[in-house]
C-alpha cells in the first residue's frame, strides 16, 4: 500500500514538473498548486488519470493494435496524449487551456514529459520484488 501511495506522489510530481516545462514552452498545460486545495485537486486528478490510463488507455491500445504495429508502437504516444486530454477536461488539478490542434499538441508534449519524468523518478522507488 505504501508503494502505491509513493508512486501516486511521484506521478503528481511528474505532472507538476511537466506543467512547468510546458509553461516555459508557452503551451497550455497548467497545474494549479498555489493552495492546499489545489494540491489536493491535483492528487485527485492524478488518481483519475491513472484510472483512465488503466481502463480507457488499455482499451484504446487493444483496439489500435494494427495501427501500433504499423507505426512500431509510436501510436501509443498518441493514445497517451488522448487519455491525458480526456483527464484534463475534468479540470481536477490540471487543465489544458488551448483549443483545437494546439490543445492536442500541449497534451502530447505534456504526456511525453510526464512519462519521461515519471520514468526517471521511478528509478529511485523500491522494486516490487523486494517484498
Amino acid at each position: 500500500m505504501g508503494k502505491l501511495l509513493l508512486r501516486w506522489l511521484v506521478l503528481a510530481i511528474s505532472v507538476f514538473a511537466a506543467s512547468l516545462v510546458t509553461h516555459a514552452l508557452k503551451l497550455g498545460f497548467q497545474v494549479d498548486v498555489h493552495s492546499v486545495d489545489g494540491a489536493l485537486k491535483l492528487l485527485i486528478g492524478v488518481a483519475i488519470l491513472s484510472f483512465l490510463n488503466a481502463t480507457l488507455g488499455k482499451i484504446l491500445k487493444i483496439i489500435t493494435i494494427p495501427l501500433s504495429c504499423i507505426t512500431l508502437g509510436l501510436f501509443s504516444l498518441i493514445i497517451n496524449a488522448v487519455v491525458l486530454w480526456v483527464a484534463a477536461t475534468l479540470q481536477l488539478g490540471f487543465k489544458i487551456t488551448d483549443s483545437g490542434l494546439q490543445a492536442f499538441f500541449a497534451a502530447f508534449v505534456a504526456s511525453l514529459l510526464i512519462s519521461f519524468i515519471n520514468g526517471v523518478l521511478g528509478v529511485f522507488l523500491p522494486d516490487d520484488k523486494d517484498d
